[in-house]
């Protein structure tokens, strides 16, 4: 019964977030500010409970917001520090008030680099300072290094908790290359092997089948062997195996290919978002490895662009033959920042693609996403 709960709970995508580790304390301190506000001469004023929810409820839609919403999210870690603020000035001898700004550090911390983390706490100490003077208070400037110094605690914890998140993922990135790279070397060296055997088939078998065939039928020419049935069973036996012999080397080489899918879902897989939406076309069949690197890396290329700089949660990959061409469709449901520039990443994919044989065309949809359209030797 308790296992059964504790599963639906897990399962469930709302309390997964608000019960994220780094969640788990900002609510205690939270509750705990909160609570002491009864010690406060102004315990009933309801402009302290309203800046309170405020600040709760800033903190908790801010798990919800998507990364590319950058701009949201400022404004909700803004709101977080007016309410920190506003409460310190109608609540400044509690004493624990400034203590939800040791929360807005943290978060600040996990989002933006370390100068930018700096200065905005800086800017809140300073406005910190201000709001405790005017309101009266006889030791503003011990305050603030004291819950200055309970922030760079949190921002540091944050900023580690980040750095350790961001290697995971690349680490998660390099073992996906080489699955997916294993994944090809395996196909090619299957497709090595089948057309190894098909060759050796051929070249071997059917040869000498074909010199038993020619005898055989030399032998039935004979008068003296014509009439002899085994000669007219080994001519028909000589013959059926020397059409399934061209079968087998003919299934074999039809049967080659690299599984391509196999490869990017691999790539993909360990990637904690973006999610990898692939499509390809059945009359897709490619059995040059050197061309399914160039797709293989043209992916990953795009994959970590959608995710470094779009914030994309979804890139849909479309592979499929236009004559004698492959034409390769990439497109996520991000938001580009700026102008689209080609940086290295951008530079060598092309290089890749024009090695290969292919061109390359990249552009931004109306929405502002990054598409990429690639076309290369079938």
């Amino acid at each position: 019964m308790k296992s059964s709960l504790l599963r639906a709970i897990l399962d469930n995508a709302f309390l997964r977030v608000v019960f994220q580790p780094l969640n788990l304390p900002a609510f205690l301190t939270w509750l705990a500010v909160g609570l002491s506000l009864r010690f406060d001469n102004r315990a009933d004023d309801v402009w302290q409970w309203l800046a309170m929810a405020g600040f709760g409820l800033a903190f908790l839609i801010g798990d919800f917001v998507p990364r590319n919403q950058r701009a949201l999210t400022a404004l909700l870690l803004t709101s977080e520090a007016i309410c920190a603020l506003a409460l310190t000035w109608l609540a400044p001898r509690g004493g624990t008030t400034p203590a939800l700004l040791v929360i807005l550090s943290a978060q600040l911390a996990m989002i933006y680099p370390a100068r930018t983390t700096l200065v905005a706490m800086l800017l809140i100490d300073l406005g910190l300072f201000l709001v405790l003077r005017a309101s009266g208070h006889d030791a503003a400037l011990i305050v603030v290094l004291i819950f200055a110094g309970f922030q760079a605690f949190s921002s540091l914890i944050a900023h580690y908790a980040r750095r350790a998140e961001e290697a995971r993922d690349q680490l998660s990135r390099v073992n996906a290359d080489l699955l997916a790279t294993r994944a090809l070397l395996a196909d090619s060296a299957r497709d090595a092997e089948r057309l190894r055997v098909a060759r050796e088939l051929h070249d071997v078998a059917g040869h000498k089948l074909t010199a038993m065939t020619l005898n055989l039928r030399a032998l039935a020419a004979d008068p003296e062997y014509a009439k002899r049935p085994e000669i007219a069973i080994a001519q028909r036996l000589s013959s059926e195996l020397l059409g399934d012999i061209r079968n087998v080397v003919q299934a074999l080489r039809d049967t080659r290919g690299l599984d391509l899918g196999v490869a990017l879902r691999a790539l993909a897989a360990p990637m904690p978002r973006p999610r990898l939406e692939l499509s390809i076309a059945d009359d897709v069949h490619l059995t040059d490895p050197a061309i399914a690197e160039t797709i293989l890396r043209l992916v990953q290329e795009a994959l970590t662009n959608s995710a470094r700089h779009a914030d994309a949660e979804r890139v849909r990959v479309a592979i499929a033959r236009v004559g004698a061409r492959l034409r390769i469709s990439v497109e996520d449901d991000g938001q580009v920042r700026g102008a689209l520039r080609e940086g290295n990443g951008l530079a060598g994919m092309r290089e890749r693609v024009a090695a290969a044989g292919g061109t390359l065309a990249l552009q931004t949809t109306v929405r502002g996403a990054l598409r990429i359209e690639a076309e290369l030797p079938a």
